[in-house]
């Protein structure tokens, strides 16, 4: 039997759903400030890139560029900003954040500058859209 997969409390807390597919979860980190979506893979005790066997780290990788693509071509970014750091939360997930010249941390990065700002029961414009797109090719 397999070990069940959970999401990280602070992922839990942090970020709200756009999705789900048998290998990911698709969430979106409650900050206006920026539109940031994070992919988690659906792997026990996964911690590292690295320790995908080779076609499940193209797999995570197609996910992470097909959600990079759209949020940019959504949001209008001029440049997206995708990272692993997993300091805080040791389970791996992975960072699509769409950056414009002029945002709240502009140019430095996103972590450990100034405080989110929740969206209390807003949601952002362009999350309809990503999930439909997602969902194309997810479901």
């Amino acid at each position: 039997m397999s070990e069940p997969v959970m999401l990280h409390p602070r992922l839990e807390a942090d970020t709200h759903a756009i999705g789900e597919t048998a290998e990911y979860w698709l969430r979106w980190m409650n900050d206006r400030r920026f539109p940031w979506v994070i992919v988690v893979p659906k792997k026990p005790g996964l911690r590292e890139w690295h320790e995908l066997d080779y076609d499940a780290q193209h797999a995570l990788l197609d996910m992470v560029n097909r959600c990079s693509l759209h949020l940019q071509n959504l949001t209008g970014a001029e440049k997206m900003n995708i990272g692993a750091l997993g300091n805080l939360v040791p389970q791996l997930h992975i960072h699509i954040i769409a950056r414009r010249s002029g945002d709240a941390c502009w140019p430095g990065p996103v972590w450990g500058q100034g405080a989110p700002e929740p969206w209390g029961n807003e949601q952002p414009a362009w999350l309809p859209a990503l999930r439909d797109r997602l969902s194309q090719r997810c479901a």
